[in-house]
Parts: structure tokens; sequence; C-alpha cells
């Protein structure tokens, strides 16, 4: 088989224009209409036929159009506002807004899906919307957090129509030279690599870097060759219809996000999961926790829920994934001796109480263990949701306090208190 070797050619920027590039390369100015609009009024149809990714569109621009833009006064003077602008909005970090968090700490946003543009095909619908509007809202704010999703090569189907006028799906392959992302590496200078443990062996991943304004966003992938192929399809679409991929996609995020958090040695003092997909974050982040405070179990399970916020958002029972437990038990056995407890045990945090022991594990219910800190997405949902769940803890008792639901209950199995707000 021959070698082939790609080149990535572009046009040479002029010297005034060399800001596009920087600006091309993070997300802000997804969400600021001067510049967008810098980028649009250069070429208008190109910027509509390159998918409005300023990365691929100035690739497409000619040179004689650099020229002539790093003349014109008034591109020239639209430029340098928007320099300005992304110079404090981005750039300084003197408006932090007052957290609780100290310097070097972060919230660790997880999700399966994020919303930013349409030029990253990292979504399908509200539940990435919202994600990305956490991390621009939080850029906007200056708050201390960081995201974590998994960098899918084909993403989420797009419709079309054929000669027949019958619906079809397409998951046309992301251009990875076209995205803002750039490889992490260690300390060394070497790619930053993970591993998890799975049923055929080691799951290894690459993570990926984007900026979101000030946030920075971490994507997995397990596109690569150390990988037989099963574990390189893991990362290539998003939600995945076989049920064991699913799985080890939210093993992936969840498990080896965690990872990749401590290997790029970021300190996670609160862990914000975004729906159930996330909830074995909750898992390693015990392990971490024992291993780095040197704590027990029982302390760690006091520490881990206290930090933690769940966002529920979906209002119907079959929407939130449940996994067989002969499927979930080899994931969770490497981590019996890190938490110093059975996998069977693990597998019940994801169980209603009374289940048998071969009763499937909720995210849903795992990631509601596991979190002392549980919102919906809106007073309706938030009743729903009390509803859906009822069944969980028996015992709950609903009261209302000062215009807000919350659901307590005396004593859980890992000993913690839940509420659904109303936000």
């Amino acid at each position: 088989m021959k070698n082939y070797q790609t080149f990535h050619v572009i046009p040479s920027i002029p010297e005034p224009l060399q800001f596009l590039e920087i600006l091309s390369r993070n997300m802000w100015w997804s969400w600021n209409k001067d510049a967008i609009e810098l980028f649009r009024r250069m070429d208008p149809p190109l910027w509509v036929e390159a998918g409005r990714n300023p990365i691929f569109f100035l690739s497409k621009i000619s040179q004689s159009r650099f020229e002539k833009l790093g003349k014109d006064k008034g591109y020239l003077a639209h430029l340098k506002e928007v320099q300005k602008q992304f110079q404090s909005r981005v750039l300084d970090s003197t408006d932090r807004a007052e957290t609780v968090l100290g310097p070097g700490q972060t919230i660790a946003y997880f999700s399966m899906e994020f919303g930013i543009h349409e030029s990253l095909p990292l979504f399908a619908g509200g539940l990435g919307i919202l994600a990305g509007d956490h991390l621009k809202a939080a850029s906007n704010l200056n708050l201390p957090l960081t995201g974590v999703g998994l960098m899918y090569r084909h993403g989420y189907f797009r419709q079309y129509l054929n000669h027949d006028g019958w619906q079809q799906e397409a998951y046309p392959e992301t251009d990875l030279y076209d995205l803002p992302a750039e490889r992490v590496q260690d300390d060394a200078g070497n790619e930053l690599r993970i591993a998890v443990a799975g049923p055929q062996g080691p799951m290894h991943a690459v993570v990926w870097k984007m900026m979101i304004g000030r946030i920075p966003l971490y994507l997995l992938d397990t596109n690569i060759l150390e990988n037989p192929q099963p574990y390189r399809e893991i990362t290539s679409r998003l939600y995945a219809g076989d049920q064991k991929t699913r799985l080890a996609q939210e093993v992936l995020l969840g498990i080896g996000g965690m990872r990749a958090l401590a290997a790029i040695n970021i300190q996670v003092n609160v862990l914000h999961m975004n729906e159930g997909h996330s909830a074995f974050a909750s898992l390693e982040r015990l392990a971490q926790i024992m291993a780095n405070q040197n704590v027990d179990l029982k302390t760690a399970l006091e520490i881990v829920p206290r930090t933690t916020v769940f966002t529920t958002h979906t209002p119907v029972a079959a929407g939130h994934d449940e996994f067989p437990a002969e499927h979930v038990l080899p994931y969770l056995k490497p981590l019996e001796k890190k938490l110093g407890t059975s996998a069977s045990e693990i597998l019940s945090w994801g169980q209603p109480v009374g289940s048998v022991s071969e009763a499937p594990l909720s995210m849903f219910i795992l990631g509601l263990h596991l979190a002392s800190y549980c919102n919906g997405v809106s007073r309706l949902h938030g009743s729903v949701a009390r509803r859906m769940w009822s069944h969980v803890w028996p015992s709950y008792i609903i009261v209302y306090f000062s215009g807000i639901y919350q659901s307590f209950r005396a004593l859980s199995r890992v000993g913690l208190v839940h509420g659904f707000s109303q936000t």
C-alpha cells in the first residue's frame, strides 16, 4: 500500500488582516454580530457556500481579494473594532465573576453534545444548544468553567429527500482541518492519550481542545491506530444506535473525561453533569478523590455529591438511557480496587431501591444518586420529573419552600439530600 501525504494550501493573509486567522480559531466570533459581519462582508455568497465556517472560508478567499481588503480603510476600521472587543472579552481576565472557587480551580461541565455553531457538528438538538450556551455565558461572565465532550467524526445525521421524495439520512465526515481544534500535548510535547478499560481491552483516546471565548472545551477521540476498529467507531456518530457502542461512549465521556482533565492537570472542584449520559464521571471522581486526598469511600461519598450538579432535560422515561447489568459490569470491575467496593455495589447506585441485582443500570438514577444539586429545565419540567422518578425513593416528601420545589428524604443508601430546583 502506498503512503500518501496531504497538504492544506491556503492563501497568504496580508499583515493588516492577520487577526482574521486568530479570530477564526476561537468560537467567540459565533455569538458576536460584529465578528460575524467581519467575515461575511469579505464575500457574502462564498460565506454561505462555505457553511459559515471561517477557517474553510478563509482558505477559499482569493489572494487578490485579501490584498484589496488589506488596503480598505473601512474594512480595516471594522477589523480593529472587533479586535478591540476580542481583547477585552476574551484575552483580558480582569472582569472575572466572583465565585467561591480559587485560582486554578474549575467547574467541569460534561455533556454528550455541544451546540456552539452549525459549523461544528457536535450536537443534535436542545441539550447541545443549552450546553453551548452555558459555555458562551461562562465566557462572557469569565467564570472558571471547562467543557468536556466527545469529538464526533460524523456527528449527527443530515436529512435530505431522494428523487422519490423519501427522507434519507447521511453522515458526512467532518474535515478536522476545518475545525478550530488542536491536539492536546503532555508535558513532554507528545500527544496526550488516555485509556479506559473495556470488555475487549483498553479504549485509547486522544484529546482535542477548542476555545469557546475564554472557555476551553476538551473533546475525546478514539479514531486512532492504537484502537481496534470497533473502538475507533465509538466517537464516530453522536448517539450511536447500537446499545453497546452507546454505553462505551458514555463510559468514555465520564471516566475518560475525568482522566483527561487529570492528565492535563486541571483540578475539578465542581462537576456539572448535563443529563445522565455523563454520570460515570462521578465514579472516576470518587476514585480520584480517594487517591489524591487519601480518604475512604464513605468520605468520598460525602465530598463528591456535595460538589456535583446534575441537570436533567428529558420528560419522557423512554428517553433516559438504561443498560443491561451484564454490559455494564465489565466497565465497573476495574474500579473495584480503586473504590474499595464490589462492582455489584457500584451497579446498585444506578438501580432503584429494592431492585434485583440483574436490573438495568439507569444513567439518570446513577447521576441523581451522586449529586446533591439536581435541576430541571423549567418549573413544569421539575414537576414532571418528580412524578416520573418518584419510585426511586418511595420515602420522598415533596415540600414547597420560598418558591422552589425541593425533594427531601432522611436517608439513602449513600447518605445524600436531593432536590429539583425550578430553574
